[in-house]
C-alpha cells in the first residue's frame, strides 16, 4: 500500500497501514519513497565460514578466532537487512554459536535472531570428514560423527544440552556429475533418519538436511524433517511426500553460482556451472510440483552480507518476486519456529523493519541495497 506507516512501541509493531495514529512524543522516520518490508529471513547460513579453501580455516584457525569472525559476519548480514537467520553448523567450532546467538539476544552485538544448530551430524568418512588429508595426521572432521541410530540419538543429546536450536544432518554426498547426470549417495537409512527427528521432537525440536538428491531426500522426506536443503534432485514421490508434509526445500542457488565463479581451476568451473543448470532444470519441476520453498543462500563460503543475490537467482530460475517474497518472509517465519512473530508488519509482531529503493515486487534486485534496518524496535541503520 502507498503511502506506508508502521507505529512502533517497544519492540512490537502496535499498528500498521496507510495512516497510523501520530502519539504525542513520537519519534517520526521518514524514510520517503522507499519500500517497507518485514526483515529478511536466511533460512541457510554458515556463520563460522568465510571466503578461502573451508577445510584450511577449519584447521588453521582456532575457536576463539573463528567465533569473533562469526560475530562479524552476524553483524553484516543485519546490515544487509538479515533481521533472522538459520545457522546451518559451525563446521568444526563445537557449539559456539550458543555464545554468538546470546550474545546477539543479550545485546552485546548486533546481529540477527538465530536459529543455530552447533556442530552438524555427519558419518564417518562423510560429506564433513576431513577425507583429502593425510589419515596419519588426524585431522577432525567439520561436523560430530554418528554411525547409526543409537550414536545418532546421542549426538543429538549432546547437541541439545549445548544449546543447539534445531539439528542438521548431512544425508547426501559426494555429489557428482557424469553424462548430465547428477548422482550422489545417501548416508542415512530411513530408518536412522526416523529415529534422529523423533529424538529431537521429543525435546520440541526439528531436523535440517543436507540432501542434493535420490535416495537420500526421500528417505528424509519420509523420515519428516523439517527441510531439504540444496535439494539439486528430488523424484517425483519425493516431491508429493514434501507438498504433503509441508517440508520445505532450500535451494541456495548463490553459492552454486559463487564457485562456478570463483573455482581455482576451468574443469572445477565446468563443474559447478553444470551443477547450477541441473539445478535450475529441476527447480522448475518442484515449483510445478507444488513443493514449498524457504530462501536460504547458505552464506559463508563467499561475503555475509551480499546474499540477498539468493532472490534475484529463485526468480531468474521461475518464481515470481511476489513467491520469493513470500518464501522468505511466511515460509522462512514458520521453518525458524517464529511464525506470527517475524516475516510481516502487522499489529503484535516483533518490530523488525526493513526499507529499500525502488518496488521489490517489479525489482527483486531492490533487496540488494537496503537502506534502513530495525530490528526490536532498535534502528541498526538509518
Amino acid at each position: 500500500m502507498t503511502p506506508g506507516e508502521v507505529l512502533v512501541q517497544g519492540e512490537r509493531i502496535v499498528e500498521a497501514g496507510a495512516s497510523v495514529k501520530h502519539p504525542s512524543g513520537a519519534e517520526i522516520i521518514d524514510l520517503g519513497d522507499r519500500t517497507l518490508l518485514p526483515g529478511l529471513i536466511d533460512a541457510h547460513v554458515h556463520l563460522f565460514l568465510h571466503p578461502g579453501a573451508e577445510d584450511l580455516q577449519t584447521v588453521e584457525e582456532s575457536v576463539p578466532q573463528r567465533t569473533i569472525l562469526a560475530v562479524l559476519a552476524a553483524r553484516d548480514d543485519l546490515m544487509a537487512g538479515y533481521t533472522a537467520e538459520r545457522d546451518m553448523g559451525t563446521e568444526g567450532a563445537g557449539s559456539a554459536d550458543t555464545a554468538v546467538r546470546d550474545a546477539i539476544d543479550n545485546g552485546s552485538f548486533p546481529g540477527p535472531r538465530l536459529r543455530i544448530s552447533g556442530n552438524a551430524i555427519d558419518i564417518l568418512g562423510g560429506h564433513e570428514d576431513a577425507i583429502k588429508y593425510n589419515p596419519a595426521q588426524h585431522v577432525l572432521s567439520n561436523a560430530t560423527y554418528a554411525n547409526n541410530k543409537d550414536e545418532l540419538v546421542t549426538a543429538i543429546r549432546q547437541q541439545l544440552k549445548e544449546g543447539a536450536d534445531f539439528i542438521k544432518i548431512y544425508e547426501t554426498g559426494p555429489d557428482k556429475v557424469r553424462n548430465g547426470q547428477f548422482s550422489t549417495i545417501y548416508q542415512y537409512s530411513e530408518a536412522e533418519l526416523s529415529a534422529a527427528v523423533q529424538e529431537a521432537a521429543r525435546s520440541g525440536k526439528r531436523v535440517a538436511v543436507h540432501a542434493t538428491g535420490e535416495p537420500g531426500t526421500l528417505f528424509a522426506a519420509q523420515a519428516g524433517v523439517a527441510s531439504i536443503d540444496h535439494a539439486n534432485q528430488l523424484s517425483d514421490e519425493t516431491m508429493r511426500l514434501m507438498r504433503e508434509k509441508q517440508i520445505f526445500a532450500v535451494p541456495t542457488f548463490t553459492i552454486f553460482e559463487y564457485f562456478g565463479d570463483h573455482a581455482a581451476m576451468p574443469a572445477q568451473a565446468e563443474r559447478e556451472r553444470t551443477m547450477l543448470e541441473l539445478h535450475a532444470k529441476e527447480f522448475h519441476k518442484q515449483i510445478a510440483a507444488g513443493v514449498p520453498m524457504a530462501v536460504g543462500s547458505d552464506v559463508g563460503p563467499f561475503p555475509h552480507g551480499t546474499q540477498a543475490r539468493e532472490f534475484a537467482l529463485m526468480v531468474k530460475y521461475g518464481m515470481s518476486p511476489l513467491a520469493v517474497l513470500q518464501a522468505d518472509l511466511i515460509n522462512g517465519a514458520k521453518l525458524l519456529g517464529w511464525e506470527g512473530q517475524i516475516g510481516s508488519l502487522e499489529p503484535g509482531y516483533l518490530a523488525d523493519v526493513i526499507a529499500v529503493s525502488g518496488d521489490p515486487l517489479q525489482d527483486i534486485g531492490a533487496l540488494q541495497n537496503v537502506s534502513f534496518v530495525m530490528k526490536g524496535g532498535v534502528i541498526y541503520k538509518k
